[in-house]
């Protein structure tokens, strides 16, 4: 969605039409909201989404009205709640719009949405759904953002269990904690850290046909080092493979006693699943250790900060719940 102005700013002017959805038609009250003239509102909006915000407004109404009628609202309520006072202006408005009367579309099984320039569209219940603008357009598939955050994550454990004493990283945290047999026990906060970062080293190392590394130094600053390789190692390695669309190819792993086989796709999902499990163990024995309330490790909030500068996908209506 090509915009002539900041990201942020269109929010802003976005969330201030959201904000009027659930009031009285009202052509200057958005503007008031962002303190702009009803002219430049307007002006900066239609540059913005390529709809001009009356429209825009009308349009969101009537795709959630739909989507009310489509869950058991009556007509006339439906109308009701997206500005119309009588019945049959309803009707015509909803009719031009999504080509079936509101009676019709109830029982259709049609989608709610309506053809539009931007791709700004109702989100049920309350929300609003917009397109990816700027850097995020396409930016970041479900992979990547899984491997991103892993990184990003990890890197995170090993810079916070670097401000900690070589005794405090070497206590028995977890006694008797096992992820996977073959891999022992990781019962103190250095043992999961080389695991989790192990984990990437061999898999990688198995899928490439490459030699066992070797064993691995664990102090926090080759930590650090290890990691920066294994994780842009591993990231590659999955790109190649999700771009040849190689996912359920298979190759055995002679590292393995006795060699077995594995598909590419298996093998991520494996280091992917394991990797997560881990990080939250360390992200509980961390703040237990610094006696702190553990993170979440949430991959929302990551997302969050790494678009910080663009609007979020979703924008809550506010005060609009049927």
């Amino acid at each position: 969605m090509p915009t002539l102005i900041r990201p942020d700013r269109l929010r802003q002017l976005l969330d201030a039409i959201v904000d009027t959805l659930g009031a009285e038609p009202d052509g200057p009250a958005a503007a008031d909201r962002v303190h702009l003239s009803r002219f430049h509102f307007d002006r900066l909006v239609s540059a913005g989404v390529r709809e001009a915000p009356g429209a825009l407004r009308r349009r969101l109404l009537l795709e959630r009205a739909a989507w009310q009628l489509s869950h058991g609202m009556s007509v006339t309520e439906a109308g009701l709640r997206a500005g119309y006072d009588w019945t049959e202006s309803f009707s015509r408005a909803f009719s031009r719009a999504h080509g079936i009367s509101p009676s019709g579309f109830q029982a259709s099984g049609r989608d709610f949405r309506i053809g539009a320039p931007n791709g700004v569209h109702f989100h049920p219940p309350d929300g609003v759904r917009l397109p990816a603008t700027g850097e995020e357009s396409g930016a970041m598939d479900l992979t990547d953002r899984l491997l991103d955050h892993d990184r990003w994550l990890t890197d995170q454990l090993i810079e916070r269990a670097a401000s900690l004493p070589a005794a405090t990283l070497d206590r028995e945290i977890r006694p008797g904690h096992v992820v996977l047999a073959f891999d022992g026990p990781e019962q103190t906060v250095r043992a999961m850290l080389d695991r989790l970062v192990w984990t990437k080293e061999v898999w990688t190392a198995a899928m490439m046909g490459h030699p066992l590394p070797d064993e691995p130094d664990r102090s926090v600053g080759a930590l650090r080092a290890r990691h920066a390789t294994s994780s842009a190692q591993f990231r590659g390695l999955v790109q190649g493979i999700r771009e040849r669309g190689e996912w359920d190819d298979a190759f055995i792993d002679a590292l393995c006693d006795p060699p077995q086989t594995f598909t590419f796709g298996g093998a991520v999902a494996h280091v992917v699943t394991f990797s997560a499990h881990r990080r939250q163990v360390l992200l509980s024995a961390l703040a237990e250790l610094e006696g702190v309330t553990p993170d979440s490790g949430c991959p929302i909030e990551w997302e969050r900060l790494r678009m910080a500068r663009y609007p979020h996908a979703i924008s809550t209506l506010r005060g609009t719940t049927p």
